[in-house]
């Protein structure tokens, strides 16, 4: 087999753009690391035909298809009805999926129709990926000239299937190239001023059959180093280059490998044995999210006053009146006193406080939509900072948090 892969994902409400088709983007990017040649991702309707015909279209050209959803229990969900179809199946009850299905429902104190029960009807010459975290299983249909996989439109289900499940099968299945790779993780530049200031690295990069990937995202770049099958000693090469960039840009490196903000954070507070709070405004409670999104957090994450309004500023937080009177709330006399008495509050090594205008409304001509204060305290200091991001709300938000956490990231390691 020649690896080819292609992505077909169900539903309505994808097309219509009620639901952000995130399937498609993951699993692209995880069959590419297995070694798969992706050629073809596509998003379909809840539609008899349409699914049968792109089944049929697709199995002709290449060598794995993998469907995402139409799994689920209502009239709309019929894609294991066109797989019976396709693939001339008859539907027969699966016991362990059918006590699975029991279990779940009993455990959650919730009634059980037939409905539900026949999620656990599945075709006669499937093999079953179990679904641990859901009802409906994935589906395996091995065919001579090609493999078609069928999994739940449900993100966190499809992916703890494919990565508990589908990654050994495929390995086993196909003659995958053994891809070495590494991921450096960069914030506090634009794109445009790291690709200038890498260029001459990059380009010794390519003189030594590695690649160079940028995946840019709010706030964070991305850089993916991929080493090209003929290359001799990769992880050796690639370790190397790393080195290199360090020194060109040693403070915008803030991991090494593909982990999160918010992790890194964590380890590193967990490791000098710190806390941390947060006050926060125009971030909402985000960057709370973020940090209490990470397994263990409660081990140096105390607590957050989300002070949005001026009143919970000055009586929660005890930020001076006058301060914001003279200076407004997005200021570095207020966000530094957001900082200082939330420290103080908590009784924390660290905090973090945010106040800005995240916008579309809001901004002036002095503080235009896009204007954040960060300021970080300790016991010995506060730094805070200014920042002008942009005119989009979420983004806003995003790189407020990705800032605030490289201002206390830089804090950690001075």
């Amino acid at each position: 087999m020649r690896n080819r892969a292609q992505i077909i994902c169900i539903g309505d409400e994808l097309l219509i753009g009620q639901v952000v088709n995130t399937n498609s983007a993951w699993l692209g990017s995880k069959l590419t690391e297995l070694g798969f040649n992706v050629t073809k991702n596509i998003v379909i309707s809840d539609n008899y035909n349409e699914i049968y015909n792109s089944i049929n279209q697709l199995s002709k050209e290449t060598d794995l298809i993998i469907v995402t959803g139409g799994l689920g229990p209502t009239n709309d969900d019929i894609t294991i009805n066109v797989l019976c179809d396709f693939f001339n199946s008859k539907l027969i009850r699966n016991k362990i999926v059918e006590e699975h299905i029991k279990s779940m429902f009993s455990g959650r104190n919730l009634p059980i129709t037939e409905l539900n029960l026949q999620q656990a009807d599945l075709p006669n010459n499937c093999e079953v990926l179990f679904n641990e975290l859901g009802t409906a299983p994935g589906m395996v249909f091995n065919n001579s000239n090609y493999i078609l996989v069928s999994l739940p439109g449900v993100p966190f289900e499809m992916k703890n299937i494919f990565k508990k499940k589908l990654i050994t099968f495929l390995k086993n299945k196909f003659n995958l190239p053994e891809i070495i790779s590494q991921t450096i993780m960069v914030c506090g530049i634009a794109e445009s001023f790291l690709v200038e200031k890498i260029n001459n690295w990059e380009e010794n990069i390519n003189k030594q059959n590695l690649s160079l990937a940028y995946l840019p995202q709010p706030g964070i770049i991305r850089l993916r180093i991929t080493a090209k099958q003929e290359c001799e000693n990769a992880e050796k090469l690639i370790l190397n280059e790393i080195s290199k960039l360090k020194l060109i840009i040693p403070n915008h490196i803030f991991a090494i490998g593909d982990i999160s903000f918010e992790e890194v954070i964590g380890k590193m507070l967990f490791k000098k044995n710190k806390t941390i709070c947060t006050a926060e405004s125009c971030t909402g409670g985000y960057i709370s999210h973020l940090i209490t999104s990470v397994s263990g957090s409660s081990k140096y994450y105390k607590g957050s006053v989300i002070a949005y309004s001026n009143s919970i500023k000055t009586s929660v937080l005890k930020v001076s009146k006058e301060n914001i009177d003279i200076y407004g709330a997005v200021s570095e006399q207020v966000v530094t006193q957001m900082a200082q008495n939330a420290r103080n509050i908590f009784e924390t090594d660290f905090s973090i406080a945010v106040s800005g205008i995240a916008g579309p409304d809001g901004g002036t001509a002095e503080k235009p939509v896009g204007t954040v204060w960060i300021a970080i305290a300790s016991k010995n200091n506060v730094i805070a900072k200014k920042f002008l991001f942009g005119n989009d709300r979420i983004r806003n938000i995003i790189r407020a948090s990705v800032s605030a956490f490289d201002m206390l990231r830089k804090q950690l390691i001075s």
